[in-house]
Order: C-alpha cells, then structure tokens, then sequence
C-alpha cells in the first residue's frame, strides 16, 4: 500500500512517484487518487498528458471508468519547465508517450523540492519495457505496480495484449484494441498467434 510522504515541503527535496502496469489496471485512476488528496492539502498542483494522447478530450486526463481532472496538455516532456510555476505537486499521465527528456524533467523538479507523480505503461504490447519508465521506476523513491484482472484466468494481468494486427510499438487505444492478460494466457494467445 502507497502512503503519501507528509514531510514538510520547505525541509528537504522533493521525490517522484511512479505509478505503472498494463492496460486497464487504474494507473490513471490511481494518479487521479492521488493528485485530489494533494488538492485537498491545499497544495499547488497541475498535471500533464501528452498532446499523442486523442483519445479524450484534451485538456482532461479521462481513466477508463471515466473519472476526469484537467490537465495541460503538451508535446515535448521540457515544456513542463515553462507552465510548472510554483506548483508543489506535479501529476504526468502516459509518461511512456514521452521522449527520454522526461526522465531529466521529473528528477530536475524533485531535487528542487517538487513531489513528481506519473502514471504510465511499464511495458508495450510485446511485453518489451518503454525505456523511460524503466529509467523513472529506477530513479523513484516509489513505486506502485497496479494489476489488471485477466478476463482469461481472472488472476491478476499485468500484460497489454493487442487485440489487432497493427504492428505500430505505439497504438492508442481502448477495450477494442487491447485485452490485460496474465503472463500465463498472454504467452498462449502470443505463441498461437505465432503459429496461426
């Protein structure tokens, strides 16, 4: 269980906190969790999505039961550095879409004092990691790995299989394109598939 770090904000640096897991597993949900417990401390906060991210409207972060918060949307991971300000709390959804530039962007605003939340894939439709949430994951002082249920097993899933043929690493998509599976059922439908 995650508990928020309610040391002073004036009295040390800040840290990051990531938030990852497969499709469907209340990555947003859990961000979203979050950020409304900082706005209910009273703290400065904004979160950001990136402009790839069409999927909903665009300045709503959107987890798929549909809970909403505004966000900034932007295209490059640096422009966060121009809209942050004063804010104590910084929330980035879909961390894995991204350039690299995200992970110096997250641990430059918590080494001056900003607690950095982000949400995003761990690992992509091949179960390859995205390289800059493994790089955030490994420079966060926390991390929570949230679990979808396996519609196959009904164990826990935390892989994103792809439903269609595309073969794009980066395919936006919701319940038609992308089932969670657990790694027991995602590597029969993979070696079937590589069969059929």
């Amino acid at each position: 269980m995650f508990l928020e770090n309610t040391l002073n904000f004036d009295k040390q640096t800040g840290w990051i906190e990531v938030v990852c897991g497969s499709m469907f597993s209340g990555k947003t949900e859990e961000l979203i969790r979050r950020i409304r417990r900082a706005k209910y401390a009273n703290l400065d906060v904004i979160i950001f999505k990136p402009k790839v991210d069409k999927r909903d409207k665009k300045d709503n972060v959107v987890s798929h039961d549909d809970t909403t918060i505004d966000c900034k949307t932007i295209k490059r991971a640096s422009e966060i550095y121009k809209i942050v300000k004063d804010s104590k709390v910084i929330g980035i959804d879909e961390a894995q879409f991204f350039d690299d530039e995200i992970v110096e962007v997250c641990n430059s605003l918590a080494n001056h004092g900003v607690r950095v939340i982000v949400a995003g894939l761990d690992m992509d439709y091949k179960g390859v990691p995205f390289k800059n949430m493994a790089n955030l994951m490994a420079t966060a002082e926390y991390v929570t790995k949230v679990h979808a249920i396996c519609p196959k097993t009904g164990g826990l899933a935390h892989y994103s299989y792809r439903k269609t043929k595309s073969k794009k690493r980066i395919l936006l998509g919701k319940g038609d394109e992308y089932m969670p599976l657990s790694r027991a059922a995602y590597f029969k439908k993979k070696n079937k598939k590589s069969k059929g």
